[in-house]
């Protein structure tokens, strides 16, 4: 299989899975979307090893070793940062006196800091980040390193 027609595959999975994610929202059916995601990951995976025109040299190895590491040490910290703001929001801590908590019949309810039905968007957000930051660190180390520079005059 070439390189073009295995991002070709790609990109109709990719659609596949947003159609099925669509009638997943639709119809209250989340184990579709699950099951459909898993699939497609394991078959890309299967198309990826039949592709036989990938070159990789080791300044290639390098810029994809680098953009991988920074990705994550960038992730890390989003991904932190909103856990603990989801883990404090499902604890509802807040700033509250001592005498609301022990006072509820004054009809006010504590604020939630995220609403539990965003913490899924949220999530998806932080997928969506990770994949722009590895992007634009590819990008990066592979100006810095010069992967599209040429050897012939």
């Amino acid at each position: 299989m070439k390189k073009n027609l295995f991002y070709l595959c790609t990109g109709v999975i990719a659609v596949v899975l947003l159609a099925i994610f669509w009638y997943s929202v639709e119809n209250f059916t989340p184990l579709y979307i699950t099951i459909a995601f898993v699939i497609s990951v394991v078959l890309l995976y299967l198309a990826y090893r039949r592709v036989d025109d990938f070159v990789e040299d080791e300044r290639l190895a390098r810029i994809t070793e680098k953009a991988a590491m920074r990705t994550l040490q960038v992730f890390w910290v989003c991904f932190c940062a909103f856990s603990i703001l989801a883990v404090t929001n499902l604890l509802d801590v807040s700033r509250f006196s001592r005498a609301f908590w022990l006072n509820h019949t004054s009809g006010v309810v504590a604020p939630e800091i995220v609403p539990l039905r965003m913490i899924g968007y949220f999530q998806l957000a932080l997928l969506c980040l990770m994949i722009f930051l590895y992007v634009g660190f590819r990008l990066y180390y592979a100006r810095k390193y010069g992967e599209w520079e040429t050897d012939e005059e």
